[in-house]
């Protein structure tokens, strides 16, 4: 094995600060079950299943096996104007695995391709329809939905937007967030209090006109931006207004699906059923970037209409549906469903649940959050110094073991649904140590 230090310059790292690194790299070497293996030889405890997609660890033998013997056997198939079983096969298990009613996939690369696609399927529906002036798309603060063009434009971090605010798209507007820290402090699963700011909803209907919305989209648990749970009865509230206007409501379930929350999709978990799902990462447990959306079937019986040779969808991706992510998929879905992993994470969630709000009184910690197999650890920030406590706590968590995922000056976890319960309560006592040791 070559263990020399590679030449860092060339490659221009996403979503890092890449002069900060550059001086102060943590490499990656290696990986199996729940750890990572450093340059250096040591391991750390994967607390976020990579970037939460990695749920049944790394180096499962089924996935690596199944991916194997279909590069030898059909590496490539193109999926327009032809097919490959295996991507009917998949198609047909996701589907298997929405809920009821939402039961035709369109398969993408990523998130961010899926979000946009799932935008111009609503798009597209409501032009099938008849009615083409429903051209508005709902966002909603500090949402994070990739970054393509449709996912920053109804997106609401503001990093994200404001570089590329002249390339954002027109006939977007957001929601509120949902997080208040006076109502939900240190709440454990859903706060009780919140419902009503779903009533936003109805002013943005009344300001654009309910004929000009095609959809809504939010991400039942916001991830990216740290955790931010939904209030008990808020998306019960989003799906009635929405369906009592006609707005094909969409969730973001690119972090949520496949499980984290202890059930298949958020959607079950929370007991309210979207018109579109988006999904990627953990459908291929990361090994091969997949994505896709699961569309209610009446969106999908809608396009399908004119000659029967029309294409019914100007839309789709070289790679869309490829045979090698296809069969990572099928695997990683066999290992859910034979390892019972689902509701392995249900089980673990109470384990991190408790753990995790044990940490509140801890140095700067100042707000706890979870949901399922998720939570967040919010520090106070250092005076004119954003983001810089945090990034210690990330370093220090390198030092202690430990490979943690900050945004700004929170810490998000979401363990490989493998973990032990062992491995979850010594991540959390391990992160009290790096708490304390902080300034």
């Amino acid at each position: 094995m070559n263990t020399s230090a590679p030449n860092l310059s060339a490659f221009w790292m996403p979503f890092t600060a890449n002069r900060y690194f550059k001086r102060h790299p943590t490499l990656v070497r290696g990986a199996e079950g729940a750890y990572f293996t450093l340059s250096d030889g040591r391991r750390v405890f994967d607390c976020l299943s990579g970037l939460w997609c990695t749920p049944l660890g790394h180096g499962r033998r089924e996935i690596v096996a199944a991916v194997r013997e279909q590069v030898g056997e059909l590496d490539f198939a193109p999926t327009f104007q032809v097919g490959h079983p295996k991507v009917f096969e998949l198609a047909a298990r996701i589907a298997g695995w929405a809920p009821e009613g939402l039961d035709r996939v369109f398969f993408t690369n990523s998130g961010s391709e899926a979000v946009d696609s799932a935008l111009k399927i609503a798009l597209a529906y409501h032009q099938a329809r008849g009615e083409a002036g429903r051209v508005r798309i709902i966002g909603r603060e500090r949402a994070y939905h990739g970054v393509g063009i449709g996912g920053i434009s109804a997106g609401g971090i503001a990093a994200n937007r404001r570089a590329f605010g002249a390339l954002s798209a027109p006939f977007v507007d957001h929601l509120p967030h949902t997080y208040d820290p006076g109502q939900m402090r240190f709440s454990r699963g859903q706060p009780t209090w919140g419902a009503h700011l779903a009533d936003a909803l109805e002013r943005l209907v009344a300001l654009h006109d309910a004929s000009t919305i095609a959809a809504v989209i939010v991400e039942p648990m916001q991830g990216s931006t740290g955790v931010i749970v939904p209030p008990v009865g808020y998306l019960e509230r989003l799906r009635e207004i929405c369906t009592r206007h006609g707005i094909l409501l969409i969730f973001d379930e690119v972090i949520t699906g496949f499980g984290r929350l202890g059930a298949n999709f958020a959607a079950q978990r929370l007991g309210v059923t979207p018109d579109i799902i988006v999904f990627a990462k953990a459908v291929t447990n990361g090994v091969i970037p997949m994505g896709g959306t699961v569309v209610r079937r009446s969106i999908y019986d809608a396009m399908m209409r004119g000659p029967e040779q029309t294409i019914e969808l100007f839309h789709g991706y070289t790679y869309s549906g490829h045979p090698v992510a296809c069969a990572a998929g099928l695997a990683t879905l066999d290992a859910l469903e034979k390892d019972d992993l689902v509701a392995r994470s249900a089980k673990l969630s109470k384990v991190l649940e408790d753990g995790v709000h044990s940490l509140q009184g801890e140095p700067h910690v100042i707000d706890i959050r979870n949901i399922g197999l998720a939570a967040a650890v919010e520090l106070g920030a250092r005076e004119g110094q954003p983001g810089a406590r945090a990034r210690e706590a990330f370093e220090r968590g390198v030092e202690a073991g430990l490979l943690l995922r900050f945004t700004a000056d929170t810490i998000a976890v979401a363990p490989p649904f493998i973990s032990s319960e062992e491995e979850i309560r010594n991540m959390i006592e391990t992160l009290r140590g790096v708490l304390r040791g902080i300034a």
